[in-house]
């Protein structure tokens, strides 16, 4: 009995000891429309942030404890003192932010390519509220920072190649002229610069290639900051345009940022999309990770050879995990969660959590999904190729061409739309239509008692399939559209897919409000 006691305990103590070595991950790290991540180091903690273009509020902020797992903690920008983008075009806005963290202070550098370029905030808590914008002379898309000292360098990319300057990062001036340093290997689009110093070498990593299919993450390091920057011989460290990674699940890997964690480890995390429905992806670029190999005086080698894996079998911190978050919405809460988004600068009297508990009021206005403005319109990324999203809403005191539903939501120009719309004639009709282009086709229109309709939208790697419900068990299956006519590949741009709840008016004199009940999104079950 003794020995099988003694076994016992000491089986446990294996199992105990595995469990606390931490092994893998999965990719991506944060799915969904979260590109051109930046990532800082603050004491043992890990703060991430990603570009938001005409969405608000602004460059969505992320905290960590092992790189592994990662919470939303809010937003850096959200008035709009700090972020304007009245008529900002698809895909215009905020572009590539940077975060560093100096001496007490986090500092926020981004590009808002539709207002007034480059602009730094800054907080000392990322949690909270950040500063209004101090402006920047330096042009360019890109910036970012690097501390020494007491000296602050800003770097961008004005043209085809890296400039560098010195700047106050308070006020913006800039404290020295900007100097070309490096041009990268030859590819198109060199971008993303970030400044590193290790074993007395100052590193310079960009991606070049465009943010497609031929992305690439290069590197260069000089005895000095302004340069000459000598190119790694073994460009580039991280890139799958390759052979050897032309069937990855993953493409399109670049725009990276380094970070050493406290036990001397090197990583990198970066962008890359996941294609579906052959060479289409519909999720915008997402948040990878990768560990780095950065022995003295050498080069960084990323995983390797250069290349990442969905299922990462890699030695990582210690994991701490946060609390399951569920992925519905109650609409319980005085504000919506930081997963949910506007399109452009809302108007904050056309949204309401407290007109009827436990629900999200729209009211109803002339702006339209299709146009440049901000529709009455709040949504949440699409963070899985597979899943299904149900919400629960009724419309009121609508009149002919009134409507609200949920939006599979690319742009003003690609969408796939559900709702329910007044008639001439009295009758409140359910319309599924697609907006293509120039095209619109509405694929079906069902008459509707009135009270409560439950929407659904299923998604998988080739279809979108649009159903709804008067009992909120049994579904009825209207239609099914191919997800590649409003993919990044068909329709450009940068972002991904929002699924969103909207409603629109015929009218200015028109009071129509629709009420939105819980929003159910279940992914399948392997998460992808």
């Amino acid at each position: 009995m003794n020995l099988m006691r003694i076994t016992i305990f000491f089986a446990c103590m294996i199992c105990f000891s595995i469990a606390g070595a931490a092994q893998g991950y999965q990719n991506p790290v944060i799915p969904g429309f979260h590109p051109d991540p930046s990532v800082c180091k603050a004491g043992d903690d890990f703060y991430l942030v990603t570009s938001s273009f005409e969405y608000f509020p602004g460059v969505p902020i992320f905290h960590s404890k092992d790189l592994v797992n990662w919470e939303q903690i809010g937003h850096c920008l959200t008035r709009p003192s700090q972020l304007e983008l009245e008529k900002t075009r698809p895909s215009g806005g905020i572009y590539a932010p940077t975060i560093r963290y100096h001496d007490g202070t986090f500092y926020m550098i981004t590009t808002n390519v539709s207002d007034k370029g480059n602009f730094i905030v800054h907080t000392d808590d990322p949690a909270g509220e950040w500063s209004d914008p101090v402006w920047l002379k330096q042009g360019g898309i890109d910036p970012s920072l690097y501390f020494e000292g007491d000296k602050c360098y800003l770097t961008s990319n004005p043209g085809n190649c890296i400039y560098l300057s010195e700047i106050n990062p308070m006020t913006g001036e800039q404290l020295s002229e900007s100097r070309a340093i490096w041009t990268g290997t030859g590819g198109r689009y060199p971008e993303a610069p970030h400044i590193y110093k290790k074993d007395g070498w100052y590193y310079l990593l960009i991606s070049e290639g465009g943010t497609e299919y031929g992305h690439k993450v290069t590197i260069a390091r000089s005895k000095n900051i302004d340069g000459p920057y000598e190119s790694n011989p073994a460009n580039p460290i991280l890139t799958h345009m390759n052979v050897n990674a032309q069937n990855n699940p993953i493409q399109g890997t670049g725009h990276a940022d380094l970070v050493q964690a406290n036990d001397g480890s090197w990583w990198i995390v970066f962008l890359a999309f996941r294609p579906q429905s052959g060479l289409h992806h519909m999720l915008g670029r997402e948040t990878f990770l990768a560990p780095v190999r950065w022995d003295k005086n050498a080069w960084p080698v990323v995983n390797g050879d250069g290349t990442v894996d969905l299922n990462m079998d890699v030695p990582t911190l210690p994991l701490q995990p946060f609390p399951q978050v569920s992925y519905n919405t109650e609409f319980d809460e005085d504000k919506l969660g930081f997963e949910w988004n506007y399109l452009r600068n809302p108007k904050s009297e056309n949204y309401s959590l407290s007109a009827r508990k436990g629900y999200l009021r729209l009211k109803a206005t002339p702006v339209s999904l299709d146009d440049l403005d901000s529709p009455t319109f709040v949504g949440r990324r699409q963070e899985h190729i597979d899943l299904t999203a149900t919400v629960k809403m009724d419309l009121f005191d609508a009149q002919k061409g009134d409507e609200s539903g949920i939006t599979v939501f690319m742009n003003n120009e690609s969408h796939y739309d559900l709702f329910l719309k007044q008639t001439a004639t009295g009758k409140r009709v359910l319309v599924l239509r697609y907006r293509l282009g120039a095209l619109s086709h509405t694929a079906c229109e069902v008459v509707m008692p009135k009270g409560n309709v439950y929407l659904q939208v299923h998604g998988d790697k080739d279809y979108y399939s649009f159903a709804y419900s008067t009992d909120g068990k049994n579904f009825e299956t209207l239609d099914k559209v191919n997800v590649r006519y409003i993919s990044s590949e068909t329709v450009g741009g940068f972002t991904g897919i929002y699924l969103g709840l909207y409603a629109t008016s015929a009218s200015k004199t028109s009071k129509a409000y629709a009420d939105f009940d819980k929003f159910v999104y279940v992914p399948n079950e392997s998460g992808q």
